[in-house]
């Protein structure tokens, strides 16, 4: 039983430490790819902190697919009047990754 115990414990760390991992290194490729120049993740500096998109996005189903073409293709409008410019160099599968840490934020 204890050693059951211990294996389950020993998993849940493992499982815990790799979110953390990844949190981290989409983090950095966010870093990587300038993001962080324009947003912080828990303040707005040219452009909205990372977590109020989260907020703003949080249950729309459709949000990954917009917020990835808006990345790609740059915008301007939804959060003022400073544009964000188009990203259409940062790999595909970069910019989903990114996007789904920032919708991941609380």
């Amino acid at each position: 039983m204890m050693k059951k115990l211990m294996m389950t414990a020993a998993s849940a760390a493992l499982l815990a430490m790799s979110g953390v991992a990844s949190a981290d290194s989409e983090q950095a490729l966010a870093q990587k790819n300038a993001c962080m120049s324009c947003h912080g993740v828990d303040k707005k500096i040219v452009g909205p902190s990372f977590k109020d998109v989260a907020k703003k996005y949080a249950g729309d189903k459709t949000a990954k697919d917009k917020l990835v073409a808006k990345v790609k293709a740059g915008g301007k409008g939804v959060w003022g009047p400073v544009p964000m410019p188009p990203n259409a160099q940062v790999k595909h599968e970069d910019v989903e990754k990114i996007v789904e840490w920032v919708l991941s934020l609380k």
